[in-house]
Protein backbone atom coordinates (compact mmCIF):
# COMPACT_ATOMS: atom_id res chain seq x y z
CA UNK A 1 0.00 0.00 0.00
CA UNK A 2 2.47 2.80 0.97
CA UNK A 3 4.40 2.04 -2.41
CA UNK A 4 0.95 2.98 -4.10
CA UNK A 5 0.84 5.92 -2.18
CA UNK A 6 4.21 6.69 -3.01
CA UNK A 7 3.78 6.77 -6.92
CA UNK A 8 0.61 8.45 -6.61
CA UNK A 9 1.94 11.08 -4.40
CA UNK A 10 5.50 11.63 -5.62
CA UNK A 11 6.06 10.17 -8.78
CA UNK A 12 3.39 9.84 -11.21
CA UNK A 13 3.60 12.51 -13.65
CA UNK A 14 7.23 13.66 -12.33
CA UNK A 15 9.97 14.95 -14.26
CA UNK A 16 12.97 14.33 -12.77
CA UNK A 17 16.45 15.40 -14.15
CA UNK A 18 18.81 12.85 -12.92
CA UNK A 19 18.63 10.06 -10.34
CA UNK A 20 20.24 12.16 -7.78
CA UNK A 21 17.03 14.36 -7.87
CA UNK A 22 15.04 11.06 -8.28
CA UNK A 23 15.88 10.10 -5.34
CA UNK A 24 16.26 13.45 -3.44
CA UNK A 25 12.50 13.49 -4.08
CA UNK A 26 11.88 10.04 -2.48
CA UNK A 27 13.57 10.91 0.39
CA UNK A 28 11.86 14.44 1.27
CA UNK A 29 8.34 12.57 0.44
CA UNK A 30 9.28 9.83 3.02
CA UNK A 31 10.57 12.81 5.50
CA UNK A 32 7.13 14.26 4.60
CA UNK A 33 4.89 11.29 5.02
CA UNK A 34 6.45 10.44 8.38
CA UNK A 35 5.67 14.12 9.54
CA UNK A 36 2.70 14.57 8.28
CA UNK A 37 1.00 11.42 7.11
CA UNK A 38 1.48 8.10 8.66
CA UNK A 39 -0.41 6.23 10.30
CA UNK A 40 -1.10 2.55 10.90
CA UNK A 41 -3.03 1.05 7.75
CA UNK A 42 -6.37 -0.90 9.37
CA UNK A 43 -6.64 -4.13 7.56
CA UNK A 44 -10.22 -5.30 7.00
CA UNK A 45 -9.72 -8.80 5.52
CA UNK A 46 -11.08 -11.20 8.70
CA UNK A 47 -9.42 -14.55 7.45
CA UNK A 48 -12.43 -16.10 5.50
CA UNK A 49 -11.99 -17.48 2.01
CA UNK A 50 -12.32 -14.93 -0.80
CA UNK A 51 -14.39 -17.70 -2.92
CA UNK A 52 -16.97 -19.79 -1.82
Amino acid sequence: MWFSILARKALRRGNFTSVADLEKRIGAFIDFFNRTLAKPFRWTYQGEPLAV
